[in-house]
């Protein structure tokens, strides 16, 4: 029986869903890894997208843009006092921050849907961790299209989002790579 012929019961309009869901899926796959092989690889023929602007203030009131970051790589970190997976992962990315501080690295957390009374900065401080923390970053992690904690954005020094990940392992080779990458000038 040819693929084509089936028309019993509504049959040829499922096959017809699951052939369409299907080749999406293998677009999205092979488009996927064509992003991540541009990244890995340094291809810079691959057009990344370009993040998004915003302005966000720190617990002590102080103002913190992308804007100004403008030319420098950027590690933003999208967390809560309540993740226990941001909690796992802030080690490594503190190594990171650490191996890198003599270059021109912004890194930057921003605190997103915590509970009333949290205190983001005291948490980190407390942790052992030196990096920056933003407050009600929920507009900004809407901005982002973040839908969970953690979540990692690299920026590169022309200003593209060139990997996100929930990655929380803090010893993951990825984010090593992702940053020797967006150091490259």
């Amino acid at each position: 029986m040819n693929v084509i012929d089936i028309h019993h019961n509504g049959d040829h309009i499922k096959l017809a869903k699951w052939l369409l869901f299907t080749a999406a899926v293998i677009q999205g796959i092979l488009l996927s890894s064509l992003a991540w092989g541009a990244d890995e690889q340094g291809d810079k023929g691959y057009q990344f997208p370009k993040a998004a602007d915003f302005a966000l203030f720190d617990a002590n009131g102080k103002q913190w843009s992308l804007e100004s970051t403008a030319g420098k790589p950027v590690v933003i970190h999208f967390w809560a006092t309540w993740c226990p997976y941001c909690k796992k992962l802030q080690p490594g990315l503190e190594r990171l921050r650490q191996t890198y501080q003599d270059t021109d690295l912004e890194m930057i957390a921003i605190s997103f849907r915590e509970d009333k009374g949290a205190q983001p900065q005291s948490v980190l401080k407390s942790r052992g961790i030196e990096i920056q923390t933003l407050i009600n970053g929920d507009s900004v992690a809407d901005l982002y299209g973040v839908k969970g904690t953690p979540t990692t954005v690299f920026i590169n020094r022309s200003g593209e989002v060139v990997w996100v990940t929930q990655v929380s392992d803090p010893d993951s080779p990825k984010l090593a790579q992702a940053m020797e990458y967006i150091l490259t000038p």
